[in-house]
C-alpha cells in the first residue's frame, strides 16, 4: 500500500520543491542581512523608530527562516521518503511561517502607504485603500493559518484554496495600487529643475521596479497554488516572497545617497527618497559640533509656503574660498624678457 502511494507522489514537486525554496530563501535572507548591516553602518543618525523598524523586520525574517528550516528538515531529513508524513497533518512550523511572512509583507505595505500619504499631500482615499488592502491581506493570512492548524492531512491544504487565493490576490493588488499611486503623485513633486527632476524620475523607476518584482512573486505563488495546490511548488515561491518585500524596503533606505545623483559616500546630506513621514536623518554642523541639528527634506515648489521650522541643508555644498589672484607676465623667448603690455591672471 505504501509503495503504491509512493509511486503516485512526485518527490521532486514535494520534497524537492521544499529544498529549493529553502535554498532560495537562505540566499534572500543573506542579502537582507547585508542590507541591514549596511543600513546601520551608513545611517547611524537616523531616527530611533526607523532603526527599531529595520531591526524588527530583520528579527521577524530570522524567525521566519528558522521556521522554514525546521519544516524542511522535518520533511527532507526526519521523514525522508515516508509517505505517511505527507498524509498526516502538516508540521506546525510550515503553517506559522505563513503568518510570519504575511506580517512582514503587511508592515512593508503600510510603510509604503505612509510614503504615498506623504508624497500625495495627505490624499486620504488612496492611502486608506492601500492600508485597508494591507490589513485585509494580513487578516486573510491569519485566518488561513488558523484553518490550516485544524487540517488533518497535508493533502487537504488544497481545500483552503479560496482563502489563500484571496490573501495572495489582495497582496498583489495592493502592490500594483501602491506603485501606480507613487508614480502618479511623484509627478507633482517635479520643480522644473533638471537636478530635482532627475531624482524624481529615478524614484519613479524604482517604485515601478519594486512593484513589478513583488507583484510577480505574488502572481506566481497565486497561479501555482491554484494549479498545483497538492504539492509544495507554490511554497517555494512563498518562502521568498516576504524577503522580497523586506529587501525592497531596506534598499529604499540604503539608496538615499546614490539616488541623489552623485552616489558618493562622502556626501553629508541625504535626500529622503522613500520616507514615510517627516525626516529620518539628522546630523550636526561640522563647524560646530554643539551647534544646531540639521535635517533634510524633499519638497516641491508648492510646499515652500508650508515649510516646517526645521532648517534645511542646501542641496549643493558651498564652494571653498578661492585662492588670491596673482599676476604673471608672459615670457618672450625672442627678446629673452617678460612682456610689459600684457598681464595674464593665474592661480598660485
Amino acid at each position: 500500500m505504501a509503495s503504491a502511494l509512493a509511486s503516485l507522489i512526485d518527490f521532486n514537486a514535494t520534497f524537492g520543491a521544499l529544498f529549493i525554496g529553502f535554498g532560495a530563501s537562505c540566499l534572500a535572507f543573506g542579502v537582507l542581512s547585508m542590507q541591514a548591516y549596511s543600513y546601520f553602518r551608513r545611517y547611524p543618525l537616523d531616527v530611533w523608530w526607523y532603526k527599531c523598524l529595520v531591526a524588527a523586520i530583520w528579527l521577524l525574517e530570522l524567525v521566519d527562516q528558522a521556521f522554514i528550516g525546521h519544516a524542511v528538515y522535518f520533511y527532507v531529513v526526519s521523514k525522508w521518503g515516508q509517505v505517511s508524513a505527507l498524509l498526516g497533518p502538516p508540521v506546525w512550523s510550515i503553517i506559522l511561517q505563513v503568518a510570519l511572512g504575511a506580517s512582514v509583507g503587511a508592515i512593508v505595505k503600510v510603510c509604503y502607504g505612509l510614503r504615498v500619504w506623504r508624497f500625495s499631500k495627505h490624499n486620504i482615499p488612496v492611502t486608506m485603500l492601500i492600508m485597508v488592502g494591507a490589513l485585509a491581506q494580513l487578516g486573510a493570512a491569519f485566518y488561513y493559518t488558523v484553518r490550516a492548524l485544524d487540517v488533518k492531512s497535508l493533502t487537504q491544504v488544497g481545500q483552503l484554496k479560496t482563502i489563500g487565493t484571496i490573501a495572495l490576490g489582495l497582496g498583489m493588488a495592493t502592490d500594483v495600487i501602491t506603485a501606480g499611486a507613487l508614480c502618479w503623485f511623484l509627478r507633482n513633486l517635479k520643480t522644473g529643475y533638471s537636478k530635482d527632476d532627475s531624482i524624481i524620475n529615478r524614484l519613479t523607476i524604482y517604485a515601478i521596479n519594486t512593484g513589478v518584482i513583488s507583484s510577480a512573486f505574488s502572481l506566481l505563488t497565486l497561479v501555482l497554488y491554484n494549479i498545483m495546490p497538492n504539492n509544495f511548488v507554490f511554497m517555494a515561491f512563498y518562502f521568498v516572497l516576504s524577503k522580497v518585500y523586506a529587501n525592497s524596503f531596506y534598499a529604499a533606505l540604503n539608496t538615499r545617497r546614490s539616488v541623489r545623483g552623485r552616489g558618493t559616500e562622502a556626501e553629508r546630506t541625504t535626500v529622503p527618497t522613500f520616507l514615510m513621514v517627516g525626516q529620518t536623518t539628522t546630523f550636526k554642523n561640522e563647524a560646530n559640533e554643539s551647534g544646531p541639528i540639521y535635517s533634510t527634506t524633499l519638497r516641491s515648489q508648492s510646499d515652500v509656503s508650508a515649510m516646517s521650522p526645521l532648517r534645511e541643508v542646501p542641496r549643493d555644498m558651498p564652494m571653498a574660498a578661492m585662492p588670491p589672484l596673482r599676476y604673471q607676465k608672459p615670457y618672450d623667448r625672442d627678446r629673452h624678457e617678460y612682456a610689459k603690455q600684457y598681464q595674464v591672471k593665474s592661480w598660485s
